[in-house]
């Protein structure tokens, strides 16, 4: 599945949708495990809605190289916590196999179901090799860590399962206005890329956003009231979960996971000597972790 920038509608955040929420046949929650997923899941509870949450495993299975060790098992036990259903799909090999791959193809997808273990994808497309980080940028073809990992990952697993055929199906995601500049510009509503009425796939999928205009207080609120203990990043000092060297990383982030987890550290300091190419633009890790200051927190 090809990825590609996509246009995003620019929306005014006090105008959102009216949104005919329970003409649905299912909900399905993208969960990485963060406090804004989190708040999806229970705003969806409060509305009588019980959502199966997908949780895409950045390493595919593999050896823990991009991601939060814990952040699996955080999933799980959130979705056991509340009672509700939980599929994990992943690109085979991870991000770490798509960022090492060397004249070969993009690996397929597997995806759990109610009934097993699907698979899709990884028998065709160009030979490539990649050995070079994703870039800092809002477009997909080259920030495609989030294409690789979680937005392709997701719609072929739902392209791929006969169940979504005839049936109206809601993806919700976490994304947050207040986030960034880039996210306050996304659609609160709008069809999901896997949306495909035609006669053949008969596949109706929208994608809505339900706490785009929240703010954090929000989002940690809801928490609050149902007693819901956030990933244990944020009592490290993060403000995000996403993945533990996710790119985006502040300079205190990379101090605090030289800190934490130097081996990790170690390894993508020498990736970049490897591929001749740094993750941030004219600094290196080793110097960005050099200017800032770790997150007070007790390494073991």
């Amino acid at each position: 599945m090809k990825s590609q920038e996509r246009k995003v509608d620019v929306i005014d955040i006090d105008k959102e949708p009216v949104i005919d929420l329970h003409s649905y046949d299912i909900y399905i929650v993208a969960f990485s495990g963060g406090k804004d997923g989190a708040a999806c899941v229970l705003h969806l509870l409060e509305q009588g809605i019980k959502p199966e949450l997908w949780h895409h495993d950045i390493d595919g299975r593999a050896e823990t190289f991009f991601d939060w060790p814990i952040t699996p098992g955080y999933c799980d036990a959130f979705a056991a916590a509340l009672g509700l259903d939980i599929y994990h799909s992943w690109r085979v090999g991870g991000l770490a196999g798509e960022l090492l791959k060397e004249n070969d193809r993009t690996k397929p997808v597997r995806f759990e179901t109610p009934d097993g273990v699907g698979q899709a994808g990884g028998l065709r497309g160009a030979i490539a090799t990649r050995r070079r980080f994703p870039a800092l940028a809002a477009d997909l073809r080259t920030r495609w860590c989030s294409s690789i990992a979680k937005i392709d990952v997701m719609a072929a697993a739902i392209a791929n399962q006969d169940r979504f055929k005839g049936k109206r199906t809601l993806v919700i995601t976490g994304e947050r206005a207040q986030e960034s500049s880039s996210r306050a510009r996304y659609a609160t509503f709008e069809p999901h890329r896997s949306h495909a009425p035609g006669k053949i796939a008969q596949r109706h999928v929208d994608h809505w956003r339900p706490v785009h205009s929240w703010t954090e207080d929000q989002v940690w609120e809801i928490m609050k009231r149902h007693s819901i203990e956030p990933h244990p990043c944020y009592h490290l000092g993060w403000g995000r979960a996403s993945c533990q060297t996710c790119i985006f990383g502040s300079k205190d982030q990379w101090a605090s996971i030289r800190a934490i987890s130097p081996e990790r550290f170690e390894t993508f300091a020498q990736l970049e000597i490897e591929f001749g190419h740094t993750l941030r633009n004219g600094t290196t890790l080793r110097e960005l972790a050099d200017a800032g200051t770790p997150y007070e927190m007790d390494p073991e």
